[in-house]
C-alpha cells in the first residue's frame, strides 16, 4: 500500500521529479541557507547536502505545495549538523592551538632573532637560499643536492660554503650568531 502523499519512481521518473523540484525549490532553500550561515560557501555547503539527501530520499518527498516544506525541514537539519561540525571544529582548533602555543612558543626574545634571521635568509640570492633550504629543510647532503640540482657535487661543495659563508657574514653584522649546527647539514 502507498502512504498518501508519497509515491514510489522509477528512475526515468525519479529524474524528472528530482529536476523539477530542484527547478522549483533551489532560490528558496538556498535564501534560506544564505540569511543563515557565516558565509557563502557554508551556504552552498548546506544547499548542496540538502538536495543530496532530497535525491537519496526522492520516495519519501510529498507531493505538490509539501514539498518545498518538506525541503525546508530537511535544509533546517542539515544546517543544524553544519553548526555542530563547525563548533566541534572550532572547540578542537583552539584546543590544538592552546598545545601548539605551550610546546613551540618563542620567547619575545627568540621572536625578534627569529625575524631578523628570517629576514637575512630572505634577502640572500635565491640559488644561495635554494642550496640552504635544501641542507636546512630537506636535510639533503652534497650527492643528492647535486642530482637535483643537475651539477657535479663538487660544485656543490664550492657553492654550499659561499652560501654559508654569505649568510654567516649578513647574521654577523645584524649581530647574530650564525647556528652552525642548524645549518651544517649532512656533508656525506
Amino acid at each position: 500500500m502507498k502512504d498518501e502523499g508519497r509515491r514510489v519512481l522509477v528512475d526515468e521518473e525519479r529524474t524528472a521529479c528530482f529536476e523539477a523540484l530542484y527547478a522549483a525549490t533551489f532560490k528558496h532553500i538556498l535564501g534560506y541557507a544564505l540569511r543563515r550561515c557565516d558565509c557563502p560557501q557554508d551556504a552552498a555547503d548546506v544547499v548542496a547536502e540538502t538536495f543530496a539527501i532530497t535525491w537519496r530520499r526522492m520516495d519519501a518527498v510529498p507531493l505538490g505545495d509539501q514539498a518545498r516544506l518538506w525541503l525546508y525541514g530537511v535544509a533546517r537539519n542539515v544546517l543544524a549538523n553544519h553548526r555542530r561540525g563547525m563548533a566541534r571544529r572550532q572547540r578542537l582548533s583552539v584546543a590544538l592551538a592552546a598545545e601548539v602555543a605551550d610546546l613551540y612558543e618563542p620567547s619575545a626574545e627568540d621572536s625578534a632573532q627569529l625575524s631578523t634571521i628570517s629576514q637575512i635568509f630572505r634577502d640572500l640570492p635565491e640559488v644561495d637560499r635554494e642550496l640552504l633550504s635544501l641542507v636546512a629543510w630537506e636535510g639533503l647532503d652534497r650527492g643528492e643536492i647535486a642530482t637535483v640540482l643537475g651539477c657535479s657535487r663538487n660544485a656543490v661543495r664550492i657553492r654550499l660554503h659561499r652560501a654559508r659563508k654569505r649568510f654567516g657574514q649578513e647574521l654577523a653584522r645584524a649581530g647574530e650568531s650564525p647556528g652552525r649546527p642548524a645549518m651544517a647539514g649532512r656533508s656525506q
